[in-house]
């Protein structure tokens, strides 16, 4: 007989690495319901990283460490994120079969839908639906190149920090929203984590990712639009578009006008991902509402946008809703301000490490 004593970590760290903000949570599991233990969030510059690629390693890795001294992190295995290009997340039919068999057959199937070769990605799914009809599954099928991991993976070491899960943004932002709000039948949800330079979507439905994908405009991109418009510098641009109500200085239909361009933008991308979530019989038959996390959520007249377009209810995660936490965390800045940036990184500290 075999005794097995393992068990999970009574708390987990998040480390989410953004283009423009590196954030770290650790979420503690001590009590009978998780609570916000220690929280860093430390700036990047703009050349930093560029486009998902990190052109400054140097910058980076001091970010991280300054990062995990300012939260005052001491252990050193975390949980963290990528995102990109590099990766596919895809549902597909397969044979019906265990989880081991599945194992196996997996590498033939991704080989149909993975546009990398496939000596050259690493491979997770999730049997979403053990039986559709016809003597088939359905499962979601997840391939990342391999360089993009190790990568990730060495930036992490090379901060003194080990990478015990790397997961994916979508995945983590939907599981920060899983924990903070009801799930409803048949509802389906739009999930918009709008960055500094890209914004992930992931459409889901009753805690299943219909779809998920990357929309190459983010919150610089508000921001470059009302720079030019208002002939103002980066920081005035950004206080702008996050107030509440315009000042005199600012002409409202102007502002209005601007911010319209660029939500419709990221509307489209919203739009043709719904179009062929539906196209393909997936999902319900229709967005039932939009939730926002990201620097860009603090934008209204984006949020007034999106609903007006999309005619759905739109509102901000809020990762914290369930999770307590101690407000000196924030005495440098509002919990309102600061949350909707750690969606994600909550969202990593919510797994439990073995």
């Amino acid at each position: 007989m075999r005794f097995s004593f393992t068990r999970k970590a009574k708390s987990t760290v998040g480390l989410d690495i953004g283009s423009s903000l590196v954030k770290v949570v650790e979420i503690d599991f001590s009590r009978s319901a998780p609570s916000l233990k220690r929280l860093g969030v430390v700036p990047l510059p703009p050349e930093a990283i560029v486009d998902g690629e990190v052109m400054d390693r140097l910058l980076v890795l001091d970010a991280i460490r300054e990062c995990v001294g300012q939260a005052g992190i001491r252990g050193r295995e975390v949980v963290s994120a990528v995102n990109g290009r590099a990766l596919i997340v895809k549902k597909v039919l397969m044979d019906r079969m265990d989880q081991e068999d599945a194992r196996e057959a997996i590498f033939w199937e991704a080989e149909q839908h993975v546009p990398f070769d496939i000596d050259d990605v690493s491979l997770d799914f999730q049997i979403l639906d053990e039986d559709v009809g016809g003597n088939q599954m359905q499962v979601l099928l997840v391939a990342a190149k391999k360089e993009m991991i190790h990568q990730h993976a060495d930036l992490v070491r090379d901060a003194n920090l080990e990478p015990r899960i790397i997961d994916l943004d979508s995945f983590a932002l939907q599981n920060c929203y899983e924990a903070n709000y009801e799930t409803e039948q048949g509802r389906v949800v739009g999930l918009l984590d709008v960055g500094a330079e890209v914004t992930n979507l992931n459409i889901i439905q009753e805690g299943m990712p219909q779809f998920t994908r990357d929309l190459s405009i983010g919150r610089s991109r508000f921001i470059e639009d009302v720079q030019r418009e208002f002939h103002v510098g980066q920081e005035e641009a950004s206080t702008i578009l996050t107030a509440e109500s315009p000042s005199d200085a600012v002409d409202e239909a102007t502002l209005d006008e601007v911010v319209g361009r660029a939500a419709e933008e990221l509307s489209g991308g919203l739009e043709r991902s719904f179009a062929y979530l539906r196209g393909g019989g997936e999902g319900g038959k229709q967005l039932d509402a939009i939730v926002l996390s990201g620097g860009g959520s603090q934008m209204p007249l984006l949020r007034k946008h999106l609903a007006e377009r999309h005619d759905v209810p739109v509102e901000v995660l809020d990762p914290l809703r369930t999770i307590s936490y101690d407000p000196e965390l924030f005495s440098t800045q509002p919990v309102e301000e600061m949350a909707p940036l750690l969606s994600v990184g909550v969202g990593l500290g919510l797994r439990r490490v073995e």
